[in-house]
């Protein structure tokens, strides 16, 4: 039986473990991880780009959660971070600094020193001026650091607006035709090694022609650096590969790897990805009780214990997740919006869905939530975040106990 989320006698469970047995035992709402899934997910990465020099850095903006950084760590992962604390938690779950790559359009001074400090593998600089701050905490220390300039091809990845980030009017990296000139003056500055140039054009991409046309313009931009004695090391092309939410199917690393891995055919240099949503994503699910049945004129709603604060990405992005009762009872359906009791109108999980009739009591399992679920959940209208419990071999466990009232207040002075 494939490892994840599978159906058994009408229950659904996660990897054998019954999810009204996690539920009972760790209370709603729950965010359920499947360790299997996520070992498969990246299993095929690996096996995918097996060929040639690559190494996976995995995205923690995804789900920086311990458990599951430690897990990936000790699958052999790189790590690709964005602030100073997912620094602290990559190198807290036992990523090799060197296997770190420091992305994000923002940088500090004091997270750029803190990379510096720490060995990190390569800063993912987003501007020129971000090369002269890390150059000057650098040489500052007596320290040469490898640096990648992250480049914007103007390319449309087809995805959410939100989580396009490779047009011209996306805040993210510099103009593609620029780089050559900003690396000729980045290797000029102490502290520096220019070690390759990077792409990501954004996330939850299924149509992978994009992305092979960004590999593309980043492959021609590393030949014309070698060729002017550029010592690069590393191509980075991003993640961003989508995950099948509706049932209509997502493309597999190997068939990216089959798109790109010839575009990169006598090129000298390791190949970086750094996947998120599609290594964790599919992994995890936000077990949530059934509170109320309402009707207004004729508008019916399923009111449930988790609301936008737990999952904010239907209201955000107007994202689609799977909503199904745990235990099937093979009544007719309904048509229904699921909704949360935060204050807003906009706390829905799902709107005008066909759902199994349920009652309250029951359990709803919201599917493909592992990324981007528990790691932008919120205290708002005061509620604690999620508890997340990881099944491994058969059995499950607490990775993180539900917040109290002390938890919520006990940075205010």
């Amino acid at each position: 039986m494939p490892g994840g989320f599978q159906r058994q006698g009408g229950a659904l469970a996660c990897d054998g473990v019954p999810l009204e047995q996690a539920a009972g035992r760790f209370g709603t709402p729950l965010y359920l991880y499947s360790r299997s899934a996520m070992e498969a997910a990246y299993a095929e990465y690996d096996q995918a780009f097996a060929r040639v020099p690559h190494r996976i850095c995995y995205a923690l903006k995804a789900n920086g959660s311990g458990a599951l950084l430690r897990i990936l760590a000790g699958l052999g992962a790189g790590a690709d971070i964005v602030s100073g604390f997912e620094l602290e938690a990559a190198l807290r779950a036992g990523f090799p600094p060197d296997r770190i790559v420091f992305s994000g359009v923002g940088k500090t001074e004091a997270e750029i020193v803190q990379g510096v400090e720490a060995g990190i593998g390569e800063f993912n600089a987003e501007s020129e001026e971000e090369l002269e701050r890390i150059s000057r905490a650098a040489s500052a220390r007596g320290r040469t650091v490898r640096v990648t300039l992250r480049v914007n091809p103007d390319i449309d990845p087809k995805s959410h607006a939100y989580i396009s980030t490779g047009l011209r009017q996306n805040k993210f990296g510099v103009d593609i035709a620029l780089a050559p000139g900003i690396l000729e003056r980045a290797r000029a500055r102490p502290g520096l090694e220019v070690s390759g140039v990077q792409c990501h054009i954004g996330s939850q991409i299924t149509d992978l022609e994009p992305m092979e046309q960004a590999v593309r313009d980043l492959v021609a931009l590393s030949r014309r650096l070698l060729d002017a004695g550029f010592a690069l090391r590393t191509i980075d092309v991003g993640g961003g590969l989508g995950i099948d939410y509706e049932g209509e199917g997502a493309p597999a690393p190997a068939a990216l790897a089959a798109r790109i891995l010839p575009l990169l055919a006598g090129l000298p240099l390791a190949l970086i990805l750094e996947p998120g949503r599609s290594i964790v994503g599919p992994a995890g699910a936000l077990l949530t009780r059934v509170l109320y049945l309402k009707e207004n004129r004729g508008k019916r709603f399923v009111i449930v214990d988790a609301g936008l604060n737990d999952l904010l990405r239907p209201a955000l992005y107007s994202a689609f997740h799977r909503v199904e009762p745990v235990v099937s009872k093979g009544g007719d359906t309904r048509r229904v919006d699921i909704v949360g009791p935060v204050c807003e109108t906009g706390d829905f999980l799902a709107r005008d869905r066909n759902l199994e009739h349920v009652d309250p009591g029951d359990l709803l399992a919201v599917r493909d939530v592992g990324a981007y679920g528990f790691v932008m959940s919120s205290n708002y209208n005061m509620r604690p975040r999620a508890a997340e419990a990881l099944v491994e071999e058969g059995r499950v466990r607490l990775i993180r106990r539900r917040e109290t009232f002390e938890d919520v207040v006990q940075t205010e002075l």
